[in-house]
């Protein structure tokens, strides 16, 4: 009984571990898994540990090949360049780019195929230097916890399936161990609280012995013939490989990085690199310079150059939203991430994962003795009916 005991409650912890993903309950009663609540905090130890070992998001950005990030761009909007002048023109001047004589027109679409590419290797220059200053990867990763609590839960089921399972069959183990000890105790002293007494006992323990299994020793030990080490710790490679992976499919992917870099606190100064980059787009065209003199005006143009900038950044949001090109680059990230995570000394590696629930192990104990408690009264109810 000890052992199925030993076995329930530490699924039940498992289970605690990841769910409720959003909070059910009130006040007090409330609960909420502790790795989507923690989420936020594990994965700011994660880019503090990782990411800021390797430098910084600049560096991170020269593994992802800036002369690829250009390619990109251009293959995306070089197609589109006539589109979205068409566009620009339609909203500023619609008359006057329908009156325009086609070789004008025409003109305007090559001079702007031809700009195109020094123009976009400038901007991603620019950004090479000043990534980091752009994007708060932080407040990007809080954001995207928030909005899906779930992704921590997948990264950890994946990255820890077995050792999670370990963790559940070795609840067993202990616990029929620690049944044992109790048998002798219930022969000698058979008073009502003996066996929910020692049921909460066993609960609790088996909940902290497997937590603390998880997570202890940092440092493999020899006991007798075995080396000993926190079962997480012990295949940290195989466990950075599939945590990177799943951060950067996940959660630091190009498209969000980028809608970080435009909409994010420093989205102003994005927008500002790009119009910088653009303007001479516009202001070096012959054939658009003409029609702002003789046709537009001063006001007429100033609105001219801000519809072509909100197309830019729109634009830009739409190249990097791209699937296949956000799949190309995630094994990137994912080395770059895996790499840092291999090198961790084990405390450090330790510290990545553990902060996060040393707030909630007590809690977990707790509730792993009280239903320990009642698997001991329900034994006990039992053994009252036997006829001895």
């Amino acid at each position: 009984m000890a052992a199925v005991t030993g076995w329930a409650t530490n699924w039940l912890a498992i289970q605690m571990s990841f769910y409720p993903v959003r909070p059910l309950g009130l006040g007090r009663l409330e609960w909420q898994g502790v790795i989507p609540r923690k989420a936020e905090k594990m994965a700011h130890i994660c880019v503090d540990r990782t990411l800021q070992a390797f430098g910084d998001l600049n560096a991170v950005y020269e593994e992802l090949e800036p002369r690829r990030i250009v390619e990109q761009v251009i293959s995306q909007i070089g197609p589109r360049v006539d589109e979205y002048i068409d566009e620009i023109m339609y909203q500023t001047h619609p008359v006057l780019w329908d009156n325009l004589p086609l070789f004008l027109r025409n003109r305007v679409y090559d001079w702007a195929r031809q700009q195109l590419p020094s123009r976009i290797e400038a901007l991603v220059d620019d950004f090479r230097d000043d990534l980091n200053d752009l994007v708060d990867l932080k407040a990007l990763l809080s954001r995207e916890l928030r909005r899906h609590p779930d992704l921590m839960n997948r990264i950890f089921q994946q990255a820890g399936s077995v050792e999670l399972k370990s963790v559940i069959h070795l609840g067993a183990v202990i616990g029929g161990l620690l049944g044992a000890a109790l048998v002798p105790l219930w022969s000698r002293f058979p008073e009502p609280w003996v066996l929910p007494v020692g049921g909460f006992l066993v609960g609790f323990l088996t909940n902290w012995l497997a937590i603390h299994l998880i997570f202890s020793p940092a440092m493999p030990r020899r006991f007798l013939f075995w080396n000993v080490q926190g079962l997480f710790l012990r295949r940290q490679p195989e466990i950075s490989e599939v945590w990177a992976r799943l951060v950067a499919e996940e959660l630091i992917t190009v498209e969000r990085v980028a809608d970080a870099m435009i909409h994010g606190a420093q989205g102003d100064r994005t927008r500002a690199m790009i119009q910088k980059h653009l303007r001479p787009l516009l202001d070096s065209s012959p054939a658009m310079r003409l029609m702002a003199q003789v046709s537009v005006g001063v006001t007429g143009y100033t609105e001219l150059k801000k519809a072509m900038y909100q197309t830019a950044v729109n634009a830009t949001g739409e190249v990097f939203a791209d699937p296949a090109f956000n799949r190309e680059r995630a094994p990137v990230v994912a080395r770059v991430l895996a790499g840092q995570m291999k090198a961790l000394e084990p405390e450090a590696f330790q510290g990545i994962l553990r902060p996060a629930f040393q707030e909630e192990e007590f809690r977990l104990m707790v509730v792993g003795g009280v239903f320990g408690a009642l698997a001991g009264l329900l034994q006990f109810a039992f053994l009252g009916h036997l006829p001895f």
